[in-house]
């Protein structure tokens, strides 16, 4: 299975650059998996096909402020960090910009402290290189390093989107709770908590589970053949209420409809883990890659977004609804100028 067989052409005009005022008035292609049929409306239109028993599982893990920019400590010259997850205490994996010249032992300084000479607010020793551009990095700073994140660091918006983004809280979900991403679970920002209210009053069940992005989001897949490629591991994180609730989903029959390619991710994990037995609350690692010829344990439903060429996200798609179906969609989407990517329109595979 070859990664060029999940490429199409995309017109630039189509990728989204900045969130909708509205978060609910994108648009929604509905894919009905089981035809390869397609139907076109409007984000709300999701109401119509969720039904009393449907389990709505959500992504709430929250973006850091989690890009740097600085400088070298000893020559000055303008460096950048992405941070992507905590490995512990003031170490973190982070995506070093440029990777080349951060090597180890490199020091990096982060803001001024008028109060202090100007001594940097925050500093970095990298410790380790590793592949890409990762780096592990150790933190030196006074204070409570969140709010140093929080004053120093901008969101980590894709780098196909140019325009800045005044607000913060449009790169994320409305029911966002737990710090952590080095991205947003984008198919969850349609949502406002009016319509999650909607949703709940007509019978929907609302199921939060945790899933912290990190490199797997930024990494390509570089190698032809798709069973080569290798995920990057992301954190997730199941409580024992959400993990009742998807067993009473899967005792009552009822459908498991996942919100995101994080969601899905996450809930395949734990289907794999438990296998026939009952999901328990738990957490740890997960670097599955669902492709076509996977088998689904839990997700019955898909809401996402639409996704880079020849991406994971693509081939995750494709693995739910079947590739030609998925790419069939795709090229009618891009017909009618529906808005790709991070802030654009929605797709729901049922």
């Amino acid at each position: 299975m070859n990664v060029s067989d999940y490429d199409f052409e995309l017109p630039e005009n189509l990728i989204a650059q900045t969130p909708l005022a509205d978060r609910t008035s994108s648009r929604l292609l509905v894919l009905h998996k089981d035809s390869g049929r397609a139907e076109h409306g409007t984000f709300t239109d999701l109401a119509d096909y969720l039904k009393p028993g449907d389990t709505l599982v959500l992504n709430n893990t929250r973006v850091l402020p989690a890009r740097l920019f600085g400088v070298k400590a000893e020559t000055g010259a303008k460096v950048e960090l992405l941070l992507l997850r905590r490995i512990d205490g003031d170490r973190w994996e982070a995506l070093a910009r440029p990777g080349k010249r951060i090597t180890t032992g490199t020091r990096l300084h982060f803001g001024q402290d008028e109060n202090n000479n100007g001594a940097p607010l925050l500093s970095a020793i990298v410790e380790e290189e590793r592949e890409m551009g990762a780096r592990i990095v150790r933190f030196e700073y006074s204070g409570i390093f969140n709010e140093l994140l929080d004053r120093l660091g901008q969101m980590p918006l894709p780098p196909y989107i140019k325009e800045t983004l005044d607000d913060r809280e449009r790169y994320q979900t409305v029911y966002a709770k737990h710090e952590g991403s080095a991205a947003a679970p984008t198919a969850g920002l349609h949502f406002t908590d009016e319509f999650l209210s909607r949703l709940k009053a007509s019978g929907v069940k609302v199921c939060p589970i945790t899933l912290h992005v990190g490199l797997g989001t930024f990494r390509p897949v570089s190698v032809e053949s798709i069973e080569e490629h290798e995920m990057h591991a992301e954190w997730y994180s199941v409580s024992e209420e959400s993990a009742t609730m998807l067993r009473e989903a899967k005792a009552s029959g009822g459908r498991i409809v996942a919100v995101g390619t994080t969601s899905a991710r996450t809930l395949e994990t734990l289907g794999n883990r438990f296998g026939d037995e009952p999901v328990q609350a738990c957490d740890g690692w997960t670097d599955i890659f669902i492709y076509p010829g996977y088998k689904f344990r839990m997700v019955d439903a898909l809401l996402t977004n639409f996704h880079l060429p020849k991406s994971t996200l693509v081939m995750l798609v494709s693995a739910l609804a079947g590739r030609d179906a998925t790419l069939a969609a795709y090229r009618e989407a891009i017909d009618k100028q529906y808005r790709f990517f991070s802030f654009g329109d929605a797709m729901f595979i049922t």
